[in-house]
């Protein structure tokens, strides 16, 4: 049995959502205040009966909230005798599980229809008002009394609660809501709009999934309190060892719940221990307690005071030096430290996989856990879900890679387990960490997309992307895409916007040339991904899939139009090409260079509104004019980063001299005594020039100059103001 996919309606940013779930583990990617969170409380509380407020009801639903008010408010008005009027505002979750022929025992309580036999089964969790009629007749009440006092107030006009139906939400949506269940139709699971809810298919059990699924929560380490959090101390996911260890015992080891003949030897210490104690203390405090009845009390009627204690390993287990670790080396003496002496992520580590180890066992029901459950409910749930939200707290970048690797391991790590592979285990994690996404297979991701607010409601949404649909069933480009990323990095998966870079001297400069002059670029989350022109354009399917507005930086590479399209100085009238396939192949679609030379601004963007809207533009060298020795507005012509820079700040490179090419550079156009010969050198020099070094090039740029005093390359400026208007106007 195996979660197929859900689907989430009208909570938080989630107005309509699609995640489709992996068979093992399922790992959610996206920028921030992306709708990763709302995803992960959504399943806390539709599925772990976490506790809902009226914000987690998308908040573009409450100006209809609002009317529905406004309606009930009128006198004349009579308390509605259905939800009808809430039925597209309410918050919905769907899930869809599939069934193996022979787990149909575990279901036989939620099959739709007879003929039924086998495959997928869908139950909604709508949260609704418990009494139409009820919630209606309990906020006319509250409204009319606030209004009626309002009216009393002669010297200021102030406003009470409730001020309208949102508001009167805000106090008693848990009381006036409640969470239930319907059974779906499988017919209409592939459905890309959720099916209506049909209310004479409800659930006879509140929590139909009480049984099947077994759904344990780890929350993120953030530091400060999580006000959606109901746990009690006990249960308080994180927190230090000894807390664990001491909820372990007691669920799983306790000797003194139902004693096994193996807990007598530890009973009869404990009981030893308790006598030889009590009869220290009543010695200790003999004095003392004589003393307190010389004062007349306790009198004939009142009891004595006597001192008693319980030995108890659980609250031997409290206090901080419960666990300690060892710092022994051979040949020194013992050395031992609390635990809170140790490093934060070495904590956080051990706590994480402590609490998987601990839910598998309470699953497996281990120990005493199996003893005190009763004979007819001493069954295991046929499917575990684990929901774990940012494990990357505090980890440093090599410890979460090991550990999203085995963390999955660490679930399944039972004897009961392995002979019974159709009790299945699905982990969903959450995370903001590029070194995790990395581990996972590309199939298993799922992207979260920010929508931003239409005219007609201001409100930003969000989407989830299967990224298992990106490419076909043994696609070249995806073996490519994915090895790429993961000898790189996914830092894609979680910016803001993307900027393709070509080479290595780009990737070093870019960066300069935003933090010095684009504040509100460097204020944003974007990923500078350096790969070649010629496999660029294979990264088009990922960026079209995840949405993710992109700018280009290509150089023309200008070449011979016959023949091996053998590389060309560039210039105007000679019937050449581009052989840059993210310009010819991706983008614009051209491969004229006399015709790329004069394609406007305006029309290096793509602008694509499906399935969201967003934009691509690229970004090539374009004709420049610069004035060198006698000569005047001489157009310049770039076939590459390099050879633009340097037309861009020739007087610089008169001026300033430094090593390899920089001083190369120099060279010939302290010794170039026409335009036409700098142009013709400075091609032969950089066509030379291994990338190699043309990274030292980028290298002794930043050393020799200060990046300030570089201008940036008009084509790569145009580029990066087009990208900061973008990100502006999605703001």
């Amino acid at each position: 049995m195996k979660i197929s996919f859900i689907d989430i309606q009208n909570f938080r940013k989630m107005k309509q959502c699609r995640i489709n779930f992996s068979d093992t583990k399922t790992l959610f990617v996206g920028a921030n205040n992306s709708g990763k969170t709302s995803a992960m409380d959504a399943l806390g509380k539709f599925l772990a009966n976490r506790n809902f407020v009226y914000n987690d009801i998308t908040l573009s639903n409450h100006a209809i909230i609002k009317a529905i008010g406004n309606e009930w408010e009128k006198k004349e008005r009579e308390a509605p005798e259905d939800i009808s009027k809430w039925e597209d505002i309410l918050p919905v979750l769907d899930i869809w599980i599939n069934v193996a022929e022979n787990e149909i025992q575990y279901v036989a309580h939620i099959i739709p229809t007879l003929k039924w036999r086998m495959g997928i089964l869908g139950i909604r969790f709508l949260l609704q008002p418990k009494e139409i009629s009820n919630l209606f007749v309990e906020y006319r009440k509250a409204f009319d009394e606030a209004r009626v006092t309002e009216s009393l107030s002669k010297k200021s006009k102030i406003t009470l609660w409730p001020k309208d139906l949102s508001d009167f939400l805000k106090k008693r949506l848990s009381t006036q809501f409640t969470l239930k269940a319907y059974m779906l139709d499988p017919d209409k699971s592939k459905d890309v709009v959720p099916q209506k809810t049909v209310y004479g298919m409800e659930c006879l059990n509140q929590n139909p999934l009480a049984g099947l699924i077994k759904i344990d929560m780890i929350e993120a380490q953030r530091g400060f309190s999580d006000p959606n959090h109901t746990s009690t101390t006990d249960e308080k996911i994180g927190g230090n060892l000894s807390t664990q260890l001491r909820c372990y015992y007691d669920k799983h080891l306790d000797p003194e719940k139902t004693p096994t003949p193996e807990d007598l030897e530890t009973l009869l210490a404990m009981e030893n221990a308790t006598d030889v104690f009590n009869r220290n203390l009543s010695g200790k405090f003999a004095s003392a307690i004589t003393e307190l009845e010389g004062l007349g009390y306790p009198g004939v009627n009142d009891p004595k005071i006597t001192i008693t204690t319980k030995v108890s390993v659980t609250e031997a287990l409290r206090h901080d030096s419960a666990v300690q670790y060892s710092l022994n080396r051979a040949g020194t003496d013992e050395m031992k430290l609390p635990e809170k002496y140790n490093g934060l992520g070495y904590q956080n580590l051990i706590s994480i996989v402590f609490q998987l180890m601990r839910f598998r066992d309470d699953w497996m029901q281990e120990g005493k856990a199996k003893l005190e459950q009763e004979t007819e409910k001493n069954h295991k749930e046929p499917l575990h879900l684990v929901l774990l939200e940012e494990p990357e707290a505090h980890l440093h970048m090599q410890v979460q890679q090991v550990f999203i690797r085995k963390a999955y391991d660490v679930l399944r790590n039972h004897s009961f387990i392995r002979k019974n592979p159709s009790f299945a285990t699905q982990l969903v994690v959450s995370t903001h960490s590029s070194h995790i996404a990395r581990e996972v297979a590309f199939s298993d991701l799922r992207y979260f997309k920010r929508i931003p607010g239409s005219t007609e409601c201001c409100v930003a949404t969000a989407k989830v992307i299967n990224l298992a649909d990106v490419f076909g069933i043994g696609d070249e480009t995806d073996k490519f895409v994915t090895r790429y990323l993961q000898t790189t990095h996914c830092d894609l998966f979680f910016a803001d916007a993307a900027i393709l870079v070509e080479g290595s001297a780009e990737s070093m400069l870019v960066p300069h040339f935003i933090r010095n002059r684009y504040p509100e670029l460097n204020q944003r989350y974007i990923s500078i991904l350096s790969i070649n022109g010629k496999h660029s354009h294979r990264l088009k399917p990922l960026i079209e899939k995840l949405c993710l507005t992109t700018l280009v930086i290509a150089d023309i590479d200008s070449a011979e139009a016959t023949g091996h399209h053998s590389a060309a100085r560039p210039e105007r009238g000679k019937g050449l090409i581009s052989g840059n396939f993210a310009i010819t192949d991706w983008l614009l679609n051209e491969k004229s260079l006399d015709k790329l030379l004069d394609i406007p601004s305006d029309k290096k963007a793509i602008v694509n509104t499906e399935p969201h809207k967003y934009s691509i533009r690229v970004a090539y060298q374009t004709p420049m004019h610069v004035d060198f020795n006698d000569e005047k507005k001489i157009e310049a012509i770039s076939r590459t980063f390099e050879d633009c820079l340097v037309y861009t700040n020739l007087a610089l490179f008169q001026t300033k001299s430094g090593d390899g090419i920089v001083e190369k550079v120099h060279g010939i156009i302290a010794n170039a005594k026409t335009f036409n010969e700098l142009h013709m050198q400075l091609y032969k020099v950089l066509r030379e020039s291994q990338s190699g070094q043309k990274a030292e090039f980028a290298l002794d740029l930043i050393y020799s100059f200060d990046p300030n005093e570089i201008i940036i390359p008009p084509y790569i400026a145009e580029g990066l103001e087009w990208l900061q208007l973008q990100l502006r106007s999605e703001e």
